[in-house]
């Protein structure tokens, strides 16, 4: 067949796009970021796992007709695919410039954004979701949101804006307690134990634009014009290293299958695409057939449906919707459990894109649909230029046996996937780390058939996710044959399978014990769904089931969360144009759903621009031996390398050293960075640094591991009140515990990105960076480069989420990356990969806490002794600080009058950890919590009733001496058990656990009382800066950085209250050293808090000044004001400046007065546990907080909400797993699971109390940016709570230690069974395991 080149025509945004020479190896994102300039689509992982990058592509059918209109991941849409295809990205849909869609307005107006990174990804997903349904149902809008992360708002806000398009039902469309939403109360309980209204919602519907389809871009008729009339001929486009042939017949797809038997047949690139990417795996030619009838067939025959291979598998999915609905329920078997699993499978964008072939042939380990389509018994239907031929879908295909697969010149065209029969049953299960798109951690397909005489004549059951490919018990399925339906065969099936399917203590993925149980789990849960069947269909003969094993059966299908929120209300008096205490929307909300709103990485390329790529350490603790620059030095476009020795004595700043010298001390320690012209070859290059290591010893990875070899960074620190000795000698009991606490990856959508322009003249420097310290990148880079920090202007407009993890570990990439511009005399762009990024840069601190504690018999707690040991990673950053921050804070809520509290950072072969939303407290408050939780058991009570009768009353002490005032405390715990009507809920959950074994319900209420300040009142200080021009407009800057709590918003309205001015003659510019120098750090819960202060100050200089001319003229204008100012030779320039709050900790004494205020807050949640698998779905949260007057209470809602659901994931789901060598295994969002929409509670009520005091804090406002995250172990708790009872009813004995997260496996596992007895075990020391515990 010939090859020549053929030319590519698309449109982006009804904008023709015609490409003569284009490379198969480039995706759309960089495409539209790069040669486009179209930067609102978004790189948030790279691997379609986030859904930042999602695009809408629309394709024309010629021989229908129709168009088809679907979600994309652009990081994984190779160009080559989009021939005749319109693409429409955020800029597309509307603009400030031109008008809104209304899912822009919508998502703005509703406060569904915060840091904006991954908003456009979001509009683009509804956007998609509304081409296809004007008026989607919310199970439609919950499928079309799965493949989105957001880390900031969590979600709840982002539903709400898509629940607007919704058809409106006034229900909740769910009973997730038994009881619509529209019945008064939850679990046959009311909602409230006393009344009480709702506040007004944060926005009105009423006002919005409504949805009009008609007004929607068009197909462009070019590319209909061009599908009609287009020759049938392959396209090939060729790059530098790979060939792509696009045949358009199947004739010209067979040829070129049998030409290059070897290419891979690609449709969506869902599995191609990572691989080449992530596991280094090369293709020369790949052939992807476009718009051929035949592999987009859909029959239904008299023996069952044949699918063809090139349908995507949302068109397969509805499809199946389809089929199921018109045909009886007996033949649908296997067709309905493929549509439950496609339901959960990936996110919408990647089903979109996926073909059922390419899911089929690429035999994934964790595949969710070939186990089934195997028990179904389907058919393959293959071809080539020798012609056709059938091969069954079985276990020899999954394996990959040569004489049951295909033949390397053969295609796949279609399945068909036989009807079931009367007596014949088909099912599917499978259990993951997150209920919606996130691969299985187990999965199976189970399907049998039953003889005329009642017993077994043909049974399937196979498993994914357990081995190198799907497994299936054959022999348990053959000795099981011509066997009766009964429990006694379920044990022996149970047995057979454990014999037959092998999973080795070291296998990949670990998890072991779990998986193993899972196997029979599932076993179990399918004998229960027959046996059901069967006693429908013939109860003389078949008992229905007994013993409450109905509950078994169910899944836990999450409901659409949804919320309240009650707030304080205004003050009569109050000006109408003052915005303080106003639901004022998010100053960038808007551009953020516009795509806008530019971020570091958005930055246009420089000319002559350079990209830096990292070398990284593969060892976690070795010497380099030696380094080998000269293959990379060789390829074309790289430029140089920097080493350590090119940097010499600026190789360190501070405690940090920027490359590694001789050794290195955690996989991923920098120790090369590779300069090149592209970002693609400096990735290349940075592969083929050759490096020689010679592990050294020891290998500390843990922090028992760092306590026996005594590995720790400085003194330990310390606090101490009372006679802890004497207490416990008085104390009715003693109890001892640990408590073990893993780590959390920070996740900001936005990587670690920086782009530094020398200015050549006076060797000026300007970086720009996403940081939340632009006076450290100043210092470190001006450092580096020996250069005074005058010369040196670090910029920041926005950043995409940081969380404390922008800091320290940012300053090294970027003075390496100026080093590098500086070197070369050219701009430099670094911008991590998300596994990079990952690897790199460490995360919250895991924890380790021991105690000791002695308590009365009611419950109080008389004396408390406590170690806290943090892993701090290899070097020191701010593991120091996390540790005293931690111990001051320890307490929580509780008035413990003798204590002993002491905390070390372990030096261990990790990357270094840093800070993290809480900094220390999320760990050291649940290590506490969790030693309350022991202390209820032994006194037979509640561990509500044990941490009421412990919390704060009035006017109290801190352990570091501190008097605080906790009556928010006490007003938030006794309105949180009001507004949740704890007491009635805490009695419908111990009967439903009652009469349910396999499920169980917990209940749980967390008090939380979290302290501000900083510590220091250096750090405390803030500066701003307030311009008054001659037309009456303002323009503000100040040393915060915008990160998505909305500080640049409040700014605005400090500003518009203390000047009387609209917030629309207000303009904020971004932060810079260059307008505000030495600013301190943004975080720490004070951002606002301390310039908002400085803020005010300059305005109140300004209103000093202009007070004579204001009153001489009340009636007039700004730009009066400004001209008679002006004349007057009266500066219209003010600085505004806070010192800080007086702070300080004498940490050899143990006291001091650290913090400023306190954030009160209680949390009551209610989860649903499932005990043969270890789901849970959330059913409730109510959150009471005191938040002082609230400067905006939109913005504190969200930050309430973001960080309770982060937390929720830290204490839940989110788990770092490290190999024994110190290797991070979960590098992106396929194996690090944050939580999604799926995660959101179905009911999620938040309140902010009346404000009971003034401070002199900003308008005595409290920073709520931190506090929340703890309250997420409320979700722990109520799970084992959960997890308990399962315990309690099947009388097993003697504590479990509490860990968290509480993962699936950690829940299954506790919920010991017949099951959890019956698995095999490897004795310690038997196998080297995956993953070791951090």
């Amino acid at each position: 067949m010939e090859l020549e080149p053929s030319t590519l025509h698309f449109c982006v945004n009804g904008r023709r796009v015609v490409e003569e020479n284009v490379d198969p190896e480039t995706m759309l994102l960089p495409y539209l970021r790069r040669n486009l300039r179209l930067p609102g689509t978004k790189n948030g992982c790279g691997s379609g796992g986030c859904g930042a990058c999602t695009v809408m592509l629309s394709r024309f059918d010629p021989s229908t007709g129709q168009i088809r209109h679907y979600p994309a991941n652009a990081c994984l849409t190779p160009l080559c695919s989009l021939h005749g295809v319109a693409v429409t990205t955020v800029e597309g849909v509307g603009s400030t410039r031109t008008r809104l869609h209304p899912v822009q307005e919508r998502i703005a107006r509703t406060h569904g954004t915060q840091c904006g990174f991954c908003t456009p990804g979001m509009v683009m997903s509804l956007y998609a979701l509304l081409r296809n349904h004007p008026q989607p149902s919310e199970e439609q809008l919950a499928d079309a949101l799965a493949g989105n992360l957001c880390r900031c708002t969590g979600y709840r806000a982002i539903l709400d804006a898509g629940r607007t398009f919704c058809k409106v039902s006034g229900c909740c469309q769910s009973k997730e307690n038994g009881v619509c939403c529209l019945d008064q109360g939850v679990n046959g309980a009311p909602g409230s134990e006393e009344g009480g209204q709702t506040s007004p919602e944060c926005f009105s519907e009423e006002e919005f634009v409504p949805l009009d389809p008609t007004q929607e871009l068009i197909f462009p008729p070019e590319l209909m014009m061009l599908a009609k009339k287009q020759p049938r001929k392959s396209r090939v486009f060729k790059g530098d290293r790979m060939t792509w042939i696009s045949p358009v017949t199947l004739k010209d797809l067979l040829k070129a299958k049998s030409k290059f038997p070897q290419a891979p047949v690609v449709m969506g690139n869902t599995s191609v695409g990572p691989e080449m990417k992530f596991k280094g795996i090369f293709h020369p030619v790949i052939i992807s057939p476009d718009g051929i009838e035949d592999l987009n067939v859909i029959k239904q025959e008299c023996n069952g449906l044949t699918l063809g291979a090139g349908l995507s598998l949302a068109q397969v999915q509805d499809v199946l919707a389809d089929v199921v609905q018109r045909l009886p329920e007996e033949k649908t078997q296997t067709l309905h459990a493929l549509l439950q699993q496609l339901q959960t499978l990936a996110g919408s964008q990647i089903r979109s894109m996926a073909s059922l072939g390419g899911h089929i042939v690429s035999r994934h380990l964790d595949s969710d649909l070939n186990p089934l389509l195997a028990a179904g018994s389907c058919t393959l239907h293959v071809l080539s230029e020798e012609g056709a031929r059938q091969i069954p879908l079985d276990e020899r295909f999954l394996d990959r046996s040569p004489s049951a697969d295909l033949k390397p010149q053969e295609v796949l065209l279609s399945v068909t996937v036989p009807y079931t029969r009367k007596w014949e049953f088909v099912s599917a299960f499978r259990q993951a780390q997150r209920k919606r798109s996130a691969r299985a951690t187990v999965n199976a397909g189970m399907r049998v058939f039953f003889g005329g005489d009642g017993v077994i004549t043909e049974l399937s059951i196979l498993y994914g996710g357990i081995g190198p490919a799907i497994l299936c018990a054959t022999d348990t399925c053959r000795k099981l044959l011509g066997r009766p339906w009964t429990e006694d065969t379920l044990g022996e099936a149970c047995r057979l399978v454990l014999g037959e399917v092998i999973i080795p203590g070291a296998a990949p993925g670990g998890r072991v014990e779990f998986r193993r149980t899972l196997l029979v789990s599932f076993l179990f849960r399918f004998y229960l769904q027959v046996s059901q069947s069967l006693s429908r269909m013939d109860p003389s003969r078949y008992p229905s089931l007994a013993g409450g094993n109905e509950s078994a059966l169910a899944d836990l299908h999450p409901a659409l969360g949804r919320g309240t929120f009650e707030h304080q209300g205004m003050d009569p008096m109050q000006l109408p144009q003052d915005p303080i205490g106003r639901p004022i929307m998010h100053l960038s909300g808007v551009k953020h759903a516009t795509g806008e709103a530019i971020y570091c990485d958005d930055l246009p390329a420089v000319d002559r621009e350079l990209s830096l790529a990292f070398v990284t350490s593969s060892r976690a603790h070795a010497a380099i031996v030696s380094m080998d620059l000269s293959e990379a030095l060789s390829l074309p476009g790289v430029v140089d390398i920097v080493t350590a020795k090119h940097l010499g004595d600026a190789n360190c700043f501070a405690e940090e050293t920027l490359l590694a010298t001789d050794k290195v001390l955690c996989v991923g320690h920098l120790i090369c960075a590779v300069v090149a012209d592209s970002e693609v070859r400096a990735k290349q290059a940075a592969k083929k640094v050759r490096i020689v290591y010679q592990d050294l010893e020891p290998l500390i990875l843990t922090i028992e591991e760092a306590i026996q070899h005594n590995s720790f960074f400085e003194t330990e620190r310390k606090l101490e009140n009372g006679d802890v000795e004497a207490a416990l000698q008085m104390a009715d009991q003693v109890l001892q515990g640990t408590v073990h606490m893993g780590g959390q990856e920070h996740f900001y959508m936005e990587t670690q990105s920086m782009l530094v322009v020398p200015r050549g003249e006076d060797q000026e420097m300007d970086v720009y960076v996403s940081t939340q310290f632009p006076r450290y990148i100043q210092d470190i880079v001006a450092a580096t480069l020996k250069l005074p920090a005058n010369k040196v202007m670090c910029h920041v407009r926005r950043v995409g989420g940081a969380f404390g993890g922008k800091v320290i570990k940012t300053g090294v990439l970027a003075a390496v990356t100026a080093f590098a511009a500086h070197r070369l005399d050219r701009a430099v762009r670094c911008v991590l990969e998300r596994g990079e990024d990952m690897l790199i840069t460490g995360g919250r601190h895991p924890y380790l806490g021991k105690y000791k504690v002695g308590f009365k018999n009611d419950g109080r707690i008389v004396a408390l002794d406590m170690e806290h040991y943090n892993n701090g990673g290899s070097t020191l950053d701010e593991s120091l600080w996390v540790v005293e921050m931690g111990l001051l804070k320890m307490e929580n809520a509780y008035k413990l009058p003798n204590l002993r509290c002491r905390g070390r950072a372990c030096r261990t072969n990790l990357p270094a950890n840093t800070a993290l939303r809480g900094f220390g407290f999320p760990q050291a408050g649940l290590i506490t919590e969790a030693c309350l939780v022991e202390v209820a058991t032994k006194c037979g009570l509640s561990p509500e009733e044990v941490r009421e009768v412990n919390l704060y009353q009035g006017i109290e002490r801190m352990p570091c001496g501190q008097e605080i005032n906790t009556e928010g405390l006490a007003r938030c715990w006794s309105e949180c058990k009001a507004k949740s009507a704890f007491s009635l809920r805490r009695a419908a959950v111990d009967r439903f656990n009652a009469g349910s074994p396999w499920k169980k319900r917990g209940l749980a209420m967390v008090p939380l009382k979290f302290p501000v300040g900083i510590g220091n009142v250096a750090m405390g200080q803030a500066s701003a800066l307030v311009h008054i021009y001659l037309d009456g407009s303002v323009l503000l800057t100040h040393g915060g950085i915008e990160m998505g709590q909305g500080v640049h918003t409040k700014m605005l309205q400090v500003v518009s209250r203390e000047l009387k001015m609209p917030m629309g003659n207000i303009h904020l510019r971004r932060t810079s050293t260059e307008t505000i120098p030495n600013a301190n750090a943004s975080g720490g819960s004070v951002v606002a808090d301390l310039n908002g202060l400085a803020v005010k100050d300059a305005c109140q200089t300004l209103l000093r000044r202009l007070e004579p001319i204001i009153s001489k003229n009340p009636r007039g204008t700004w730009k009066d004001w400004a001209q008679a100012a002006f004349d007057q030779s009266i500066s219209l320039s003010a600085i505004g400046y806070f010192r800080g709050y007086e702070s300080n900790i004498d940490w050899e004494k143990g006291e001091g007065h650290p913090f400023e205020y306190c954030v009160y807050g209680a949390a009551c949640s209610e989860v649903e546990v499932d005990c043969l698998t270890g789901t849970h779905k959330n059913i409730r949260t109510d959150i009471v907080m005191d938040v002082g007057h609230s400067i905006n209470p939109a913005l504190d809602r969200g930050q309430v909400e973001g960080a309770f659901i982060q937390g929720m994931g830290l204490y839940t789901s989110e788990e770092l797993k490290y190999s024994p060598r110190g290797a991070l295994h979960t590098r992106g969002p396929d194996q690090y699971k944050i939580p999604a929409t799926c995660d959101v509670p179905a009911e999620l009520h938040i309140s902010f109390l009346p404000p009971s005091e003034n401070s002199n804090t900003l308008y005595s406002s409290k920073g709520l940016g931190e506090s929340g995250v703890f309250l997420g172990c409320s979700v722990l708790f109520a799970i084992w709570d959960a997890v308990s009872a399962a315990r309690r009813e099947r009388g097993l004995p003697g504590r479990l230690a509490l860990s968290s997260p509480l993962t699936p496996e950690k829940i299954r596992m506790a919920c010991e069974d017949r099951f959890t007895s019956m698995i095999p075990r490897d004795a310690p020391g038997s196998y080297v395991p995956w993953d070791v515990p951090i």
